[in-house]
């Protein structure tokens, strides 16, 4: 795996505070601890469509370091954000091969994930528009578990519903996790960070 370019990192999730702790938006969260780690505050892109944090990881205070990134939270919502991410991976000219989409999961436990390389959408909206946005499902995908709806709640409205007490309390450490997976996924390889974090 090339060091060399840029790694376009997006969260997926939903914009604005109505959605800000809901399971589908575990993208978000995940994007927000990479930023703080990169020492980054989201900005407005020129695109207008999506907010950005530049770094590289592992930099620390000289700037200088590993990899450059870039960090996305698309400004649209779920079903409609493969066209902001597109415009980005043209800006920043990164292929599909250093693009990763961190999601929510509903077929892996919660406080699991699984980390892959392409894939199908699994019915997931924002899975489906960034493949049809860049023609291709051949990104990497950090997969975070938010498990089935408990007894009959519609899937629709499980994964628009904010975490239960219990589970936020462990959020905080599957989101730190997940984080780690991102940074490992970009210095190690897919292989090694399976390893490491195939739950």
């Amino acid at each position: 795996m090339s060091e060399d370019g840029v790694w376009l990192v997006v969260g997926l999730g939903n914009p604005g505070p109505t959605y800000a702790g809901h399971r589908h938006n575990i993208g978000y969260l995940v994007n927000d601890e990479l930023a703080k780690r990169l020492g980054g505050t989201w900005r407005s892109h020129k695109s207008g469509r999506a907010d950005v944090v530049e770094g590289r990881l592992g930099a620390g205070s000289s700037g200088r370091g590993g990899p450059r990134l870039v960090l996305a939270r698309p400004r649209s919502y779920m079903n409609e954000l493969g066209g902001p991410v597109k415009a980005l991976a043209t800006f920043y000219k990164v292929p599909a091969d250093h693009l990763i989409a961190i999601h929510d999961e509903l077929d892996i436990p919660f406080d699991t994930m699984r980390i892959k390389l392409g894939g199908g959408d699994n019915g997931h909206n924002g899975l489906k528009s960034l493949r049809g946005s860049l023609g291709t499902g051949d990104f990497y995908r950090v997969r975070v578990g938010i498990g089935r709806p408990p007894g009959r709640q519609d899937v629709a409205d499980f994964v628009l519903s904010n975490y239960s007490g219990a589970e936020r309390k462990v959020l905080p450490f599957q989101v730190d996790t997940a984080a780690d997976a991102v940074e490992c996924l970009i210095t190690d390889g897919l292989e090694k960070t399976q390893q490491r974090f195939n739950s």
